[in-house]
């Protein structure tokens, strides 16, 4: 009888741990899908959204004057010294003193395009003309070394990421998206923004659009400082550490 009742006993214990070990391995399976890209596989290009290590402000510029400027003596003010700007190629064309600018203070250029157009719904040729044409004016204007690209509505397939790897360009999206372009008011910006944890990718605008970014950005910095160091985009994806997108 107590043998019998020893038996059972083991064979509870071993069932549990069977159990337990089997949603284990299910989460963990789930979680490693949920961070890696299935683009990724076979080698194919992919958009890097997440890091490991840092916290990358990145800021995407299409249209306007006024913001710009000032956001850029806000990083610099704050302390930033790192910070990533997806530029308009059409912008730059009309404001090279302002591209100057953030050269000058350090920050990486990356490119937003020429013009804004939605890559998913345009012509393979037609993407890849709009891609060059935003190199030639950062050639133009002496930007070197702009290797990375942001889809100009945020909008990218595997075409686009084809396209983009033959020019020798790395298609960046975000983990983080503070809505700032919508004007919701600064604290909601602070908010979405001070979500960001060591290794995002934090979208923000410096377009006249973003009305409010500039007054939320020293907070914003002030929040995520003590979450990681502030660097470029291409300093996560030199580590090597960098997660990169799914792909559908």
């Amino acid at each position: 009888m107590h043998s019998t009742e020893s038996h059972t006993r083991k064979w509870k214990q071993y069932l549990f741990i069977i159990v337990v070990s089997f949603f284990t391995a299910v989460f963990l399976y789930t979680q490693m899908l949920a961070q890696t890209a299935a683009f990724s596989a076979n080698g194919a290009p992919k958009a890097v959204f997440k890091g490991e290590k840092g916290i990358a402000l990145t800021f995407n510029i299409g249209w306007g004057d006024e913001k710009a400027v000032p956001i850029i003596k806000t990083l610099q003010k704050s302390g930033v010294k790192s910070a990533t700007f997806f530029l308009s190629g059409a912008w730059a064309e009309q404001h090279p003193d302002i591209v100057q600018m953030i050269e000058k203070a350090g920050y990486e250029i990356g490119s937003l395009g020429y013009a804004y157009v939605d890559y998913t719904d345009t012509e393979p040729s037609k993407v890849r003309s709009d891609m060059l044409k935003a190199q030639e004016v950062f050639k133009k204007l002496e930007v070197k070394d702009v290797k990375l690209i942001r889809s100009p509505t945020g909008h990218f397939d595997k075409t686009t990421l084809k396209i983009a790897n033959q020019l020798g360009l790395t298609v960046v999206h975000w983990s983080i998206n503070t809505d700032d372009w919508k004007n919701p008011g600064t604290d909601k910006i602070i908010e979405k923004a001070s979500e960001a944890k060591n290794g995002d990718i934090v979208l923000l605008h410096a377009s006249d659009a973003a009305k409010q970014t500039n007054k939320a950005l020293p907070t914003i910095i002030r929040n995520l400082s003590h979450e990681g160091k502030f660097i470029a985009v291409s300093e996560m994806i030199a580590n090597g550490e960098t997660k990169t997108k799914v792909i559908p």
